[in-house]
């Protein structure tokens, strides 16, 4: 009964987590499948490695710290937060060459995904472990779901966050950027880590992640509105060049282009998701140079042809 408990406490609380993180992004939804084997990377690869690279490390410290208890301490305030928020980034990196990674709302969305599911299979093994009876087990879940696996959840989010703030920088910070992000998801482990090794800084540590936890929230807000501001913008010279009507420019940059009536039905999702797309390309294609820069130009050439014949075609069917 207590594996079923555990395994049921561990997958339910970080699936919510992950569908309400990927549906708050209201104007450029990612892929689910992407968004899932993000979270996946995190529930297995990133754990096998980040497993394995610690026993590495470990074991070799060891060699130098013969006490066992301070030893522990080494591995979960030191190595794990180390280890862990560089495999969780591993696939981070790779996504972030994607076209579907272009901002800083994708970042928070990818990362923390992985987050989460390494979070899910990390609160598993300890369920298992340590949860012996029901109120241990119950006291674990609450703690761990609302606070530890949460904490993997916004760590690597960070780290995403600053992987797309900087891919369309052209400064020195597109290569710094990157190195403080992972920086900083390190800190926000450590400093978790550390708190809740210690009785007597443990509720410095439950205040510390309820507030970081306050701003990774306020910083996806804040990127949502920044994403419906690029859609509005990007799109007002296709309205001024006669290629999106006036009356839908505010309606595809705000909640109402998810009701029926402002456009013919048959075409609204494809037409909001082609003109959404539309706009974050024109911004990626002022941003980049080289190849990438003419790639982007095909897209913005293709979703303005795309765009057109949906129109046109509305219209020859009335």
């Amino acid at each position: 009964m207590l594996i079923l408990i555990s395994v049921l406490a561990a997958i339910i609380p970080m699936t919510v987590y992950l569908i309400l993180i990927w549906k708050f992004d209201k104007y450029e939804r990612e892929p689910f499948g992407l968004v899932f084997k993000s979270y996946l990377w995190g529930a297995i690869g990133a754990i096998f490695f980040a497993i394995f690279l610690s026993l590495l490390l470990s074991s070799s410290i060891s060699l130098f710290i013969l006490n066992k208890n301070l030893m522990d301490k080494v591995d979960t305030i030191y190595i794990a937060p180390l280890v862990e928020e560089s495999t969780k980034g591993i696939f981070l990196l790779i996504l972030v060459t994607s076209k579907k990674f272009d901002n800083v709302t994708d970042g928070l969305v990818y990362g923390g995904a992985i987050g989460l599911g390494f979070g899910m299979t990390e609160n598993l093994l300890y369920f298992l472990s340590y949860g012996k009876t029901l109120p241990e087990l119950l006291s674990l879940v609450v703690i761990r779901s609302l606070f530890s696996a949460v904490m993997h959840c916004v760590s690597t989010g960070t780290f995403g966050a600053f992987l797309g703030y900087a891919k369309f920088n052209r400064t020195i910070h597109k290569v710094i950027l990157p190195f403080v992000g992972l920086i900083a998801a390190m800190v926000i482990h450590f400093t978790w880590n550390f708190s809740v090794s210690y009785r007597s800084t443990a509720g410095l540590g439950f205040l510390f992640m309820f507030l970081t936890i306050l701003i990774f929230i306020g910083v996806y807000t804040i990127s949502i509105l920044k994403e419906k501001k690029i859609i509005y913008n990007e799109l007002l010279p296709e309205t001024e060049a006669g290629l999106i009507p006036s009356a839908h420019l505010k309606i595809l940059s705000s909640p109402q282009r998810n009701k029926p009536g402002w456009v013919d039905e048959s075409i609204r999702k494809s037409y909001i998701k082609a003109a959404s797309t539309l706009a974050f390309r024109k911004m990626e294609q002022k941003n980049s140079r080289g190849y990438r820069k003419t790639s982007y130009e095909k897209d913005v050439d293709y979703y303005r042809n795309y765009i057109k014949d949906l129109l046109n075609q509305t219209f020859l069917n009335r």
